[in-house]
């Protein structure tokens, strides 16, 4: 693959998850990294660290998403109880709800992404 066209492959990629981060945003109310962070979640009790591993997201940004997702009343922090220096997350009902939201109804992919998706 020619290196320019690798690049505007890219750029149509990152087009594609800004249209469908606008769906979800203008659907569920949450960006595609808030999603992200729901999934990784689900009926679990997490930790930071599960969350990074499952979102690919640094530490600072996952930082600043979890928090997002908190003030949305979507996630709920509590300390560790063996270890005080340890949190841990869980959905709250509205970020369950969010989450079975999503999974019934789904969100429309864009086009160019599709093949992505259904193989």
């Amino acid at each position: 693959m020619e290196k320019i066209q690798c690049i505007c492959v890219m750029r149509d990629l990152l087009k594609g998850l800004s249209e469908l981060e606008n769906r979800l945003e203008e659907t569920y109310g949450v960006s595609l990294n808030e999603a992200m962070v729901l999934c990784s979640v689900g009926a679990e009790t997490v930790t930071a660290g599960t969350i990074i591993s499952c979102t690919g997201l640094t530490s600072s940004h996952a930082s600043k998403v979890i928090r997002s997702v908190e003030d949305k009343g979507l996630l709920a922090r509590k300390l560790g109880e063996q270890d005080k220096r340890q949190m841990y997350f869980t959905l709250t009902r509205k970020g369950k709800a969010c989450l079975e939201n999503i999974k019934e109804q789904g969100v429309e992919v864009p086009e160019w992404l599709a093949p992505l998706f259904f193989r």
